[in-house]
């Protein structure tokens, strides 16, 4: 439902959504009216709950941001208060109020920063301009969520999908999720990281990455924004390989700055570069995601591979993750909640596999208890590469829950 009030009018601001089939959301239309003051309408589906709260959050938040007359329709679908903060705010700001201040809800207490090399097996993509499935992101399992504000974005609701995306970031608890933000390629995504840099978002996504330049200029804006607000706490960065240009760069790109921690491919925008069709098999996008693996182990970075776009073929996608596993991938990204545990399970080492791994360790332990570099287990001499891999193996099953 809208309220037929173009978003970019200099007397009138809208955003939100309301109507039968929204829920979490509110539409705020704002008319600036020069006088008499402030003056709300309010229907809302918890009227006899939450009306008088909505009208009081409302008057505040109109008051931070120096709104002094105005006519004020809001149609609230069950809107939590982070959500009606950014819509009023959004509304304002099209409206022509609120230049340079912002209407941000109160920090919860942050999660421990997230480590360098943090588990990232699964990233779940959250389109940013969707309250409904803000909240309880983080209750099905991911390593990650992504509050995208690029292609699940209409390009009219940028800047009120940032406001949301901005007011989660500050009072959603995301539990044990790291918290990533996919911008949108720049001058946006300069925009985009001046409300979530504040933030404390744990990880940005640079999309249409082509040259080194791209993540440094993000990285350089990353930290004015931080010397600006005194911030320290550590904010990661992940490229997105999206076409050929990309893939030939990837190692360029993925040791440009030493905030990037993983660096991933996006096979859609990809194989449309390529003007190919993306297929089941993935042999039209073998070539770039064996490119991308090797930047990453190059760089020292993790390789995160593509998301699975079929929902509902998960024997598909397990075989997909295998595969992922098998070419040096430690991630893959997630567009629904049910592919979350198929590919924690597909990336894990097998059981088979951690046995072997564990008798390789045991063996290499008591080979250098005598002094031997090189050393048989059953018909297979075992040496230093061998080991290693066993070493790594062993840890990833403790990491993931798989070994004690």
């Amino acid at each position: 439902m809208s309220f037929g009030i173009e978003p970019t009018t200099q007397r009138k601001g809208t955003a939100g959504q309301s109507g039968p089939q929204i829920r979490s959301d509110l539409e705020v239309c704002i008319e600036n009216c020069g006088s008499g003051g402030i003056v709300i309408e309010l229907e809302s589906r918890v009227q006899s709950c939450y009306g008088d709260s909505v009208r009081l959050q409302t008057e505040q938040i109109l008051d931070v941001l120096g709104v002094r007359h105005a006519r004020v329709i809001i149609r609230d679908e069950g809107a939590l208060p982070f959500v009606i903060a950014a819509r009023v705010e959004a509304a304002a700001q099209r409206a022509g109020f609120g230049e340079g201040t912002r209407a941000v809800p109160q920090q919860l207490p942050l999660p421990d920063a997230s480590a360098r090399d943090r588990l990232r097996r699964t990233r779940l993509y959250v389109p940013g301009n969707e309250p409904k499935y803000l909240v309880n992101a983080a209750l099905h399992g991911a390593d990650a969520i992504i509050l995208d504000l690029e292609d699940s974005v209409h390009a009219r609701e940028k800047d009120a999908a940032r406001l949301l995306v901005r007011n989660a970031l500050r009072a959603v608890d995301f539990l044990h999720c790291e918290r990533m933000v996919r911008i949108n390629p720049f001058p946006t995504g300069l925009k985009d990281l001046e409300e979530i840099i504040p933030a404390s978002a744990d990880m940005v996504l640079i999309p249409k990455v082509e040259s080194p330049a791209q993540v440094t200029d993000v990285s350089r804006k990353i930290a004015d924004i931080k010397l600006k607000f005194g911030l320290s706490r550590a904010t990661w960065i992940m490229p997105i390989i999206e076409s050929a240009l990309g893939v030939e760069n990837a190692y360029q790109i993925a040791a440009s700055s030493p905030e990037v921690v993983a660096l991933t491919i996006g096979l859609e925008d990809y194989t449309a570069d390529l003007g190919v069709a993306k297929t089941p098999g993935g042999t039209e996008s073998l070539y770039a995601r064996q490119r991308v693996v090797n930047a990453a182990k190059a760089a020292r970075v993790q390789a995160i591979d593509s998301v699975f776009g079929d929902l509902r073929d998960l024997d598909s996608l397990r075989a997909w993750a295998v595969s992922s596993r098998a070419l040096g991938f430690e991630g893959m990204g997630c567009v629904h909640p049910a592919q979350i545990p198929v590919i924690h399970s597909a990336l894990a080492p097998t059981a088979p596999e951690i046995q072997r791994a564990r008798e390789i360790v045991a063996a290499y332990r008591e080979a250098q208890d005598k002094g031997l570099g090189v050393f048989s287990l059953g018909s297979k001499m075992i040496d230093s590469p061998v080991v290693q891999r066993a070493l790594k193996l062993v840890a990833q099953a403790e990491r993931t829950g798989r070994l004690k």
